[in-house]
């Protein structure tokens, strides 16, 4: 097979040429790219590029990737080539700390760094290991899971609940082991989301991410909705990670 040639399997599908910019989003714990099937495939120039981690739906033969140093290096290698124009990080809760683990594996290699990162409900790393799932035994879980996959608009069965029962635990094993004991400045814009209705992770805990932001390169936005308000992509939240971006300049 020539280079370059084999599928990347991190991207639910190739990323465009044509596309201004790219927005790549990191799944929430215990699913894949999928979750983010509601969402359109480009907003104003700005194309959405759902991250697939190992261990989940296409890639459910795969070893799950452990920890999120480790997934960070395998997205690296897989969006590299596609780094290419102004991009972005977008993750919600479980899957905010992988964006940022990749943001900041850039950054120390000298790669290029996202334009902004987002963080929806999700505490920065110096203030977690955070969150009531981190507690919750499988059976506990696999209830939330239920109601999960009835906000996405399937219907859970026992299999399927099974089946991403062990994603599940293993990506919130992975978050109970991430910590940083003090913040890290990224070279990138972060930009915090909250949800007014939010019981899982209020807006008002995760001021710790101003500390990982420059001066003037920080913000905060709260939308209506509860925690799994961003799944139906409103588009309120479209605005929000689209605008700053579809103004960048282009590369080179």
């Amino acid at each position: 097979m020539p280079p370059g040639s084999r599928p990347n399997k991190m991207l639910l599908r190739p990323p465009k040429q044509d596309s201004r910019a790219r927005l790549f989003c990191f799944p929430y714990s215990g699913l894949g790219a999928s979750m983010y099937n509601k969402w359109p495939d480009q907003v104003d120039g700005v194309e959405i590029c759902r991250v697939q981690p190992p261990g989940r739906e296409n890639r459910y033969r795969e070893p799950h990737y452990g920890t999120y140093e480790e997934l960070a290096e395998q997205v690296t290698e897989a969006l590299l080539p596609h780094l290419d124009r102004p991009f972005a990080f977008f993750g919600h809760c479980g899957g905010a700390l992988p964006g940022f683990a990749t943001a900041l594996h850039l950054a120390r290699a000298g790669l290029p760094t996202p334009h902004t990162l987002f963080i929806s409900s999700q505490v920065a790393p110096h203030d977690g290991p955070f969150g009531r799932f981190l507690q919750l035994t499988n059976s506990e879980l696999a209830v939330e899971l239920a109601e999960l996959t009835r906000a996405m608009g399937g219907t859970p069965s026992p299999d399927m609940i099974q089946m991403s029962l062990r994603v599940l635990r293993a990506d919130i094993t992975a978050n109970q082991r991430y910590h940083l004991t003090e913040p890290v400045l990224l070279p990138c814009a972060v930009h915090v989301i909250g949800w007014s209705e939010d019981k899982e992770i209020r807006p008002e805990q995760m001021g710790g991410w101003h500390a990982y932001a420059e001066d003037g390169r920080y913000a905060e936005t709260t939308l209506e909705g509860g925690h799994h308000a961003f799944l139906d992509a409103p588009c309120e939240l479209l605005t929000t990670l689209t605008e700053r971006l579809c103004s960048a300049e282009p590369y080179g």
